[in-house]
């Protein structure tokens, strides 16, 4: 019971999070970013107490438009009437989150800028970093793609169990592409997709998706890693 009470308690959350996601403009343009901050921090290079600054502030500035909208839904529930404290609660809120975004520049600031000076020549070169760095965005970034289309396809069931595409399955074939691509063996590439498939197989027996939802969610996973691995991994 523990652990079901555990992988609901999962489920809630992130049904607040596609909710916000779903109704709220602001949250979908701060996911957006998040996920051209982490490609950008691969890309420009930046160092890793740079990345968890970024992270970081990435983190602060969702947690505050989750609140805000949290605080917006709770207002409205207790007034459907115009209350000038209803009013100060909404405004507070929005200011927490304009807050945490000015937060979030300054920091994009002082780790991009005199990295952005030298775009044009970063352009021109493939950048070499460590696989780790590029497996683990590449396996963030596929999450953050998976949450989205389920926000605006959902199909039933629930965030960790069911909808459209199969998030387990694109996590699974992610990480067997970064697996591949970081040993350039054919046989433990061969290894990991096949654990990969042994994932979107159970997915199906377990009547958790349909197999177009895991074949979908398989062909997300390798196509953002393999676009990551092609741009970053030399």
């Amino acid at each position: 019971m523990r652990s079901k009470s555990l992988l609901w308690s999962f489920n809630y959350a992130i049904d607040g999070i596609a909710y916000a996601l779903r109704t709220q403009r602001n949250m979908r343009i701060h996911v957006g970013a998040a996920m051209v901050v982490l490609v950008a921090s691969l890309f420009l290079r930046i160092e890793r107490a740079e990345f968890l600054a970024v992270v970081f502030a990435v983190a602060f500035v969702l947690v505050t438009e989750l609140i805000n909208t949290a605080v917006e839904a709770t207002v409205d529930i207790i007034t459907d009437t115009f209350e000038p404290l209803a009013k100060v609660a909404k405004d507070v809120a929005a200011g927490a989150v304009f807050v945490s975004a000015i937060m979030a520049m300054v920091v994009g600031y002082i780790v991009f800028f005199t990295r952005l000076t030298h775009v044009t020549d970063t352009l021109l070169i493939r950048v070499r970093e460590t696989p780790l760095h590029i497996t683990l965005v590449a396996l963030v970034v596929t999450a953050l793609a998976v949450l989205v289309m389920k926000a605006f396809r959902f199909e039933g069931g629930t965030w960790v169990r069911g909808g459209w595409p199969s998030g387990h399955t694109a996590l699974a074939a992610a990480a067997a592409a970064s697996i591949g691509y970081i040993t350039g063996s054919a046989p433990a590439t061969v290894i990991s997709l096949s654990v990969a498939a042994l994932v979107a197989q159970s997915r199906v027996e377990s009547d958790a998706h349909t197999v177009p939802q895991v074949v979908w969610g398989g062909a997300v996973g390798l196509l953002i890693t393999t676009i990551i691995f092609q741009l970053f991994w030399i």
